[in-house]
């Protein structure tokens, strides 16, 4: 099975900058797109970004856009995410997860489409 390990969250002020890591391992090679999903408490978890393992294809939630940039490392089977002008309503449990389908437009950012999931890394951007 994919065993996923997120890193790289903490404490920013509005408008600073943190790089999320998503490291995999395990069964990677069936795979077929990896996302990343943020939950606040109290909310709904929900697709931020997505990225195909195949073509590099990359998707975006509209509150994200411009902000945020996905990325990823074959060599290192490494999936980041570049979060730049941080504000306090992106406060969240950001979880990386893998699909063994292929994401499009309308799929991507739902959750029964994702097989594994990592424990999550806390971002908080502070007023």
């Amino acid at each position: 099975q994919v065993q996923l390990v997120e890193s790289g969250g903490g404490l920013v002020q509005s408008g600073g900058s943190l790089r999320l890591s998503c490291a995999a391992s395990g069964f990677t090679l069936d795979y077929y797109g990896i996302g990343w999903f943020r939950q606040a408490p109290g909310k709904e978890r929900e697709g931020v970004s997505c990225i195909s393992s195949s073509t590099g294809r990359t998707y975006y939630a509209d509150s994200v856009k411009g902000r945020f940039t996905i990325s990823r490392d074959n060599a290192k089977n490494t999936v980041y995410l570049q979060m730049n002008s941080l504000k306090p309503e992106d406060t969240a449990v950001y979880y990386c997860a893998t699909a063994y389908r292929i994401p499009d437009g309308r799929t991507w950012s739902r959750k029964d489409e994702y097989d594994y999931w990592g424990q999550g890394t806390q971002v908080t951007v502070s007023s």
